[in-house]
Formats: C-alpha cells, sequence, structure tokens
C-alpha cells in the first residue's frame, strides 16, 4: 500500500476543504480570503490531546499556525498549477480513499462491538491451543532425509554437540543460535513438528528424521515447564483488537465477493 505523509494528507484535505459546503462554518483564520474553518483546527486539537497532549491555548495557537501555514502552502500549490499535476490528483485520491477507509473502519467497529461471550470463547480457545506446558526445543533443518539421518548417526558417537551441527541448518536463524527456537508451545508448529516435539522427554531428541513441508528435521527437548497463561483480564485488549480485526477483513472480503470486479 502507498504510503503518504501525514503532512500531504493535511494539506490535500485542507484543499479539498475550501469548498461551499464550510462557509457557514465558524473561522478560525482567514487567509486571502479564504477560510480555515474553527472545526478543522478542534479536530487536530482533539488528536493532539488523543496523544497525550494537553488541551491548552499554546497548543492552539501551535495548531492554528500550523493550519495557516498549511493554506498558504496550499494556495501556492494551486497557483503553480500543481493540484493539476497527474501524480499529485491520484495523490489526492489515494488521500481521500485513505481517510474514508479509516472512518468506514471506525464506523464499523463501533456498529459491531465484540461482545464479552466471544472474547472469552477466543480466550478458551487460544488457552486449550496452548496447553499447560511449555518446550524449550531446537532443531537443525536439512533439504534430504538421508541428510537428516547423517547427521542423527553423528550425534550417536561422542564428541558431535549438537549445537556445533545446528550451524548448517537451513533454518538460519536459529542456526545462529545452537539451533535454539526458546521457550514455545507444541501448538505454534505444524502437526509433524508438533507431535515430535510431545513424544520426546526431557534431554531427548528425535531418533528418526522427522518431515515437513520445509524439509527434514532433527529435534531435541532441552527442557520442560509449566506455561503460565495470562489471565483473561490481561489477554482481553489483544483479543479484542485480533477480533475486530478479523471482522473487518470477512466484512472486506463479503464486499469483494458482491462487487463487479473485471
Amino acid at each position: 500500500m502507498v504510503k503518504i505523509s501525514k503532512l500531504a494528507i493535511l494539506i490535500i484535505l485542507g484543499a479539498l476543504a475550501a469548498t461551499p459546503a464550510f462557509a457557514e462554518d465558524k473561522s478560525a483564520a482567514m487567509v486571502n480570503g479564504v477560510s480555515i474553518p474553527q472545526v478543522r483546527v478542534d479536530m487536530r486539537v482533539k488528536a493532539a490531546v488523543a496523544q497525550g497532549q494537553a488541551d491548552t491555548p499554546e497548543l492552539r495557537k501551535a495548531i492554528r499556525e500550523d493550519m495557516i501555514n498549511l493554506e498558504v502552502m496550499v494556495q501556492e500549490a494551486a497557483k503553480l498549477g500543481l493540484n493539476k499535476n497527474d501524480d499529485v490528483v491520484q495523490r489526492i485520491e489515494l488521500a481521500k480513499q485513505s481517510v474514508l477507509v479509516d472512518a468506514f473502519v471506525q464506523d464499523y467497529v463501533k456498529n459491531h462491538p465484540v461482545s464479552e461471550d466471544q472474547l472469552k470463547q477466543e480466550y478458551d480457545r487460544l488457552k486449550a491451543k496452548l496447553g499447560n506446558k511449555e518446550y524449550n526445543v531446537r532443531h537443525i533443518l536439512v533439504e534430504t532425509e538421508a541428510e537428516a539421518k547423517s547427521i542423527i548417526e553423528l550425534l550417536a558417537k561422542k564428541g558431535n554437540k549438537f549445537e556445533k551441527l545446528a550451524a548448517k541448518s537451513k533454518d538460519v536463524a536459529s542456526a545462529a543460535q545452537g539451533g535454539s527456537l526458546g521457550w514455545t508451545v507444541p501448538g505454534n508448529f505444524v502437526p509433524p513438528f508438533a507431535n515430535a516435539i510431545l513424544n520426546l522427554k526431557k534431554g531427548e531428541r528425535t531418533k528418526v528424521p522427522v518431515q515437513t513441508q520445509f524439509g527434514w528435521h532433527v529435534i531435541m527437548l532441552d527442557d520442560i515447564r509449566e506455561l503460565k497463561v495470562p489471565s483473561f483480564d490481561e489477554l482481553k485488549p489483544q483479543l479484542q483488537q485480533r477480533l475486530q480485526q478479523q471482522s473487518v477483513r470477512k466484512t472486506i472480503e463479503d464486499l469483494r465477493a458482491k462487487a463487479k470486479i473485471e
């Protein structure tokens, strides 16, 4: 998605807002006969307060001055004909879409709140997926079963450490850590890998290679401990955000399904 700077959006919307629809609004300032509506300044103040700033006369003055600067630049850009430049016109359309999409999402979330029951169901589902134990796991990922078998044979001999052989793993990130994947839960892995972990005891490694869509694994279980799952209240904000995002994505999918796309 194309990113548009906040300043650019403010300038663009400032230009778009200079229409008769705002003619009767209380004016915060006049710039060459063009009114800067007070409501626009109030919106900027509200946004600043939401970010932790105090609503003070100094803040309002600073925002008013900034709005005047924006209007001066908008007018000069129009004099130079930049508002008719093809690239600028498209950027204005993208900015309009961005604002409208944000308004749509905010409206949708407001009118489709996530219920307490939905949140508790999601918490229970997540808790069941996590289980009550977490595992400290290492693995070595290779291309073929023969390579994996060779590694298992080497590990059976004295002096060959798992961490050293893991340096050649296809999983570059874990290879740098001696094959370590850190503390995790089986539910975070694809089924063959997860099942292999569950069948190991502390200090054991797989005696046969484990195949997944990523390749062939040799897995070692360093340790097991009880998993402390955060409480419902602790996870509630994240669960609410996740369910809201899922709901919005589903709505977008439904809208696409109904749309005539050529």
